[in-house]
């Protein structure tokens, strides 16, 4: 079995669950935002009421980092798994790591910010 997959103290089953439990969060989410759509008549003043509710941000907010989360275990698997030159590998692993903290930032302050 291999160990510290993402070259920190975890390790690949764990990697693997938490990778599932994103996924779980942001079908969750995407189920319940279309169920939304779809039972609602959507105008610009539901969807601020919507998002402006504290649930709404802290399940959106969750989704964001499930989001990142998923998305950063993915990425350094396949970065891994199919790069093979030190430096292009680590390039390739900071550039995704600063596109996914972009992301991060940007999601908190659509969420948070007024």
């Amino acid at each position: 079995m291999v160990t510290k997959v993402t070259g920190y103290s975890r390790n690949g089953v764990s990697d693997w669950i938490f990778q599932r439990a994103s996924a779980v969060i942001l079908a969750l989410y995407t189920v319940f935002i279309v169920g939304y759509l779809l039972l609602n008549d959507v105008d610009a003043a539901s969807w601020q009421s919507l998002f402006s509710a504290l649930p709404m941000q802290i399940f959106s907010l969750l989704a964001v980092l499930a989001f990142v989360a998923h998305a950063w275990i993915g990425m350094w698997t396949v970065v891994t798994d199919y790069i093979k030159p030190v430096g292009v590998r680590y390039s390739a692993i900071v550039a995704i790591a600063l596109i996914l903290f972009g992301y991060l930032v940007w999601g908190v302050a659509i969420l948070f910010g007024n």
